[in-house]
């Protein structure tokens, strides 16, 4: 029999030995190959998309690093194609429907209200699609993945603590509100969507070190969480929190019964009479100007179905949204007689795709996130049935399962449908799902009956 070195997944198998026993359990891997240039810069990408570290540390502005980080990482993906890396192995549903997604964001161009922000929109989404591509194919062990979610965690943890540093509550301002980049309602569902990664990596990784600052991360974030004083992060943080306790089914009853008791115990102590004020206007909504103002959510989504109907193919155009309720809005009347009229935001992902790309984009939308929360969900159950059990492979899955949820909940109430969060945490998914299917087919090759 030959003897050879084979590059498996990232996984270096070492030369059998004739002494070896005939038997393809007898082969031994060695550990998954460590960072390279490529994962670096898929890192500083997400750090600064992401994490915006670059605004937290202006002193890195005039070094351009996302823009730097992308390039370089385009050209070192093309220029590593093979094994896991390979760009057909991306070939998915999540990734048609991001696809079509961009493909109908630039038709909505020609007919936008206005082209100008319709193009700028399309091509800002064209970069995320591009590197959506990128991180997922830069992977290629489970190890791999790991990485980068900690990445996302990390650089979540490290602009609450910044912004909790530098923006100080008192008074009449008890919450966080325009920060950098983000203001406090989308700060709130970055939190939560980084909220499960941060346990995966309290559960999971046997050095006490990292997972003591992971738990510190984690109790940052609570805090960072209602400092906010989001109402649709709260929401967003009761779903994350539903989805450990009832479907993280890799952690152990008691285990997520302990972290949801560190997790009320960090409320307590950090919250206010003003947030708890706040909150309860979720259950009191009459009372509140989402429900009674003209710029409150319930009829700005009105006027937006009103837009869907108005234009059900292509829409208003990507981006023109506020566009729209400053020119064609039963508001923009008033500023015939002198009145000023809000050029505001959809105040919901999904209501802002479907009235900027029509209901085509929206079912496209909603199928990039359904889609890859179902590869998730099958990674998980595969995972777990395998021989023997992938049980970190399952607990990730299911953790970055966790994450959509806490970003979808969160977008129900926030324009966020074009933001880097979410190409991200769709990459990953793929990304993962990638490794699945590609430990599926080694594990296959290795069942098969080798000739001398």
């Amino acid at each position: 029999m030959r003897d050879s070195v084979r590059a498996v997944h990232g996984v270096v198998r070492a030369p059998r030995s004739p002494d070896a026993p005939s038997v393809p359990a007898a082969i031994r891997e060695a550990r998954p190959a460590g960072w390279d240039l490529l994962l670096g810069c898929v890192a500083v990408y997400i750090a600064t998309t992401v994490g915006r570290v670059h605004q937290l540390f202006p002193v890195l502005l005039p070094l351009k690093p996302a823009f730097l980080a992308a390039l370089l990482g385009v050209g070192l993906y093309l220029l590593q194609q093979s094994g896991q890396r390979r760009v057909h192995r991306l070939r998915s549903p999540t990734t048609l429907c991001l696809l079509g997604l961009l493909l109908w964001a630039a038709l909505s161009v020609p007919g936008a209200l206005n082209q100008g922000i319709a193009f700028y929109v399309v091509t800002d989404l064209a970069k995320a699609v591009l590197m959506y591509a990128v991180l997922a194919g830069s992977v290629r062990s489970l190890r791999d993945v790991e990485r980068l979610t900690l990445v996302y965690f990390v650089v979540t943890v490290l602009y609450t603590a910044v912004v909790l540093s530098r923006f100080e509550l008192s008074g009449d301002s008890w919450r966080l509100n325009r920060l950098y980049y983000y203001d406090g309602n989308d700060l709130a569902t970055l939190i939560a969507s980084a909220l499960p990664l941060g346990l995966y990596f309290v559960l999971t990784l046997r050095r006490l070190v990292v997972r003591g600052l992971a738990l510190v991360g984690l109790v940052v974030l609570a805090v960072g969480e209602i400092r906010s004083g989001s109402r649709g992060g709260f929401l967003a943080c009761l779903a994350v929190v539903a989805f450990v306790l009832l479907r993280l089914t890799t952690v152990p009853v008691r285990a997520r019964l302990a972290g949801l008791v560190v997790v009320l115990v960090v409320v307590s102590a950090t919250s206010s009479d003003k947030y708890w004020t706040q909150i309860q206007s979720i259950i009191h909504p009459n009372e509140d100007y989402n429900t009674t103002s003209d710029a409150g959510r319930m009829k700005t989504w009105e006027r937006g179905l009103g837009y869907m109907v108005r234009d059900p193919v292509l829409g208003v155009g990507a981006g023109c949204f506020p566009v729209a309720e400053g020119t064609i809005s039963p508001l923009a009347r008033r500023q015939e007689r002198g009145i000023g009229v809000r050029w505001g935001a959809a105040h919901n992902s999904f209501l802002q795709v479907g009235a900027e790309l029509g209901i085509p984009g929206l079912l496209l939308f909603i199928g990039l996130i359904a889609t890859a929360c179902m590869s998730l969900r099958h990674v998980a159950r595969r995972a777990l049935t395998a021989s023997p059990p992938a049980g970190d492979m399952s607990r990730l899955a299911q953790s970055l399962m966790a994450a959509l949820v806490g970003w979808t909940v969160g977008a129900f109430f926030l324009s966020l449908a074009y933001t880097d969060m979410l190409y991200t945490l769709v990459a990953l998914a793929v990304a993962l799902a990638k490794i699945a299917r590609g430990n599926v087919t080694l594990s296959s090759q290795r069942l098969r009956p080798t000739r001398n």
